[in-house]
């Protein structure tokens, strides 16, 4: 069996673990455009890393999401597959720097097993019954992905892993609330179906261009818990390596909670579309990532 490349150091990596993480890098640049504005604070060790990380487990949802009728059962096997074929050196692409970078920073296996289940809760239709059912939902595909990311970041104080759950769970929410449309085209409703009882909203509703009242309000109280979580995220941003990393964390802290309040700013109309947090607005935010690093480190 191959074993995955390992590098002491960016000098002594190979041309084709280079070449991995370049392509992690790719996929990031294109499909987590937040954090790779967050991230150009990381050293690049670090920012390779991540980007491993975030690549890798795109590379999994894009299993289930690509998968069609007939195809849901092979993905769902492949991906329990996956983490060993990386780690043994059998997945190209992205698998040599995400194994690498598994060894370096000693990230443990269990985390991706955790993300894997909460990836096969997407195979098909989706309904969410409890704000619990949920809550656990998103900690398999969100919380999980803070802990992978904590020993990159330099987080050593177990009180910080909370936080960095908490951190994962706001962002998740935040994606839930944009993306309802985008879901419901999917047969996807993550808004959990009690909750949409409670408002008076139907799953037709979640797809409108112009919300309803019960569907503002609905969506009002889901903004004010995402943004209840990203506050309780903040007390472990200054456990974390003062090389950038604490700066990118709040940045991305920032930048998705901006996503909010686009979401406030269009009067809650997520069916007419994805809103995004605009470039100049990314920079102000920059700024006031700054200022919270700077108040805030330990």
């Amino acid at each position: 069996m191959s074993r995955p490349e390992h590098r002491a150091d960016p000098g002594g990596e190979t041309p084709a673990l280079r070449a991995s993480f370049l392509l992690c890098r790719r996929i990031t640049a294109r499909h987590a455009k937040s954090f790779h504005f967050a991230s150009f604070a990381l050293p690049a060790a670090k920012k390779d890393a991540a980007c491993a990380i975030y690549a890798f487990c795109r590379r999994a949802d894009d299993l289930i999401d690509e998968a069609g009728g007939g195809s849901v059962e092979e993905a769902v096997a492949r991906l329990e597959r996956l983490f060993d074929e990386a780690m043994g050196g059998r997945l190209d692409g992205v698998g040599p720097a995400f194994a690498s970078t598994v060894t370096e920073y000693g990230i443990e296996k269990r985390w991706f097993l955790e993300l894997m289940e909460g990836v096969r809760r997407d195979a098909g239709r989706v309904r969410v019954a409890t704000w619990e059912e949920l809550r656990d939902y998103c900690w398999h595909v969100a919380s999980v992905v803070g802990r992978m990311m904590a020993p990159v970041f330099g987080l050593r104080d177990p009180a910080g892993w909370v936080h960095a759950e908490e951190l994962g769970l706001a962002m998740q929410l935040t994606n839930i609330i944009r993306d309802v449309r985008e879901d419901l085209e999917r047969d996807r409703v993550y808004l959990p179906a009690e909750e949409l009882a409670r408002f008076g909203v139907s799953e037709a509703e979640l797809g409108a261009a112009e919300p309803s009242p019960a569907l503002v309000r609905l969506l009002r109280f889901q903004v004010d818990r995402a943004r209840d979580y990203y506050r309780r995220s903040e007390a472990g941003i200054p456990l974390l390596a003062p090389d950038g990393s604490q700066f990118t964390v709040w940045l991305m802290r920032h930048v998705y909670a901006g996503i909010l309040d686009e979401v406030e700013r269009v009067g809650y109309a997520v069916g007419r579309g994805r809103v995004r947090t605009s470039t100049p607005r990314k920079l102000r935010l920059a700024l006031r990532a700054w200022t919270d690093c700077r108040r805030h480190r330990a």
